[in-house]
């Protein structure tokens, strides 16, 4: 029995972060069709805030405030610089937002060498969970995004931004001829995808090895769980994340991390041939 709670609690936890990181994803591939290769780089450049937070003294949320300002402005200059040129494009994206995941990489590794780089846990200690002795750091990441991506459910499904955006989303020409700001409002949503990614990063940190290639990871699973759930839902995402993150973990524990991966690119590629566009799908 422990060791059935033990494997869902890492399910579970393994599910949650990938969910906050390609909930960010959605929102820039699926609403905006932007093929953002960069987007783990975001994931490394939260990574790092929250080392930076540590060498400093800084307190947990002041990590992750930095973070997601980090990424936001890093964000922000990439989109007005490049990206705006680009909507409507994808391959072309897919093609500028690859080089650009590069120079990020190339970057961060002169400012702090390829060297492993490590935070220490904020909430240390474990707690007890039907008589398994679970990390208590990963507990408090489970309960904070579980209610992160709810809050973003309840947002997309009620406020009148998201309505916004899917009129932009659905027919551009017409929703700024209603007066709406197109360009604006895909900036914006932009630089959230990418924060949600930074702030990832940050939360994470603690409990992985973070290096400037630490990105890549997240950045293939994102992918997959947007192929299988479906674009520009947040229904999709959590779908999606947890049938990624449950078939990696569960091949992983019986076999090795090859086989996970394994397990994963197959299962993609029968969703790409069997439904393309996702289970569920806005687009």
């Amino acid at each position: 029995m422990d060791v059935f709670t033990l494997y869902g609690l890492n399910v579970i936890y393994s599910l949650s972060v990938l969910a906050l990181v390609a909930i960010g994803l959605a929102a820039v591939f699926g609403l905006l069709g932007v093929m953002n290769m960069a987007h783990g780089e975001f994931v490394m450049l939260g990574g790092y805030s929250a080392v930076l937070a540590s060498q400093w003294s800084l307190p947990w949320p002041a990590g992750l405030l930095l973070a997601v300002f980090v990424s936001a402005m890093v964000g922000a200059l990439i989109e007005r610089g490049i990206i705006k040129h680009l909507y409507q494009r994808p391959f072309d994206t897919l093609l500028a937002t690859w080089g650009i995941a590069m120079l990020i990489r190339k970057g961060v590794e002169a400012l702090f060498g390829r060297e492993y780089q490590n935070v220490p846990q904020y909430i240390p200690g474990t707690l007890d969970v039907i008589g398994v002795d679970y990390p208590a750091y990963r507990l408090v990441l489970i309960v904070l995004i579980t209610v992160l991506v709810g809050a973003l459910y309840i947002w997309f499904r009620k406020s009148p931004a998201s309505l916004k955006i899917r009129a932009m989303v659905d027919n551009p020409s017409l929703a700024q001829a209603m007066g709406i700001n197109t360009q604006r409002l895909a900036s914006y949503t932009f630089i959230f995808g990418v924060s949600t990614a930074g702030l990832a990063g940050a939360l994470i940190a603690p409990l992985v090895r973070v290096d400037p290639y630490m990105g890549l990871d997240y950045l293939l699973s994102s992918f997959f769980a947007l192929v299988i759930g479906g674009l520009g839902s947040v229904e999709g995402v959590i779908l999606g994340s947890g049938m990624i993150g449950g078939l990696n973990q569960t091949l992983s524990n019986v076999f090795d991390n090859v086989v996970g991966y394994t397990g994963v690119l197959l299962l993609s590629i029968f969703f790409l041939w069997w439904k393309p566009n996702g289970i569920i799908s806005q687009r």
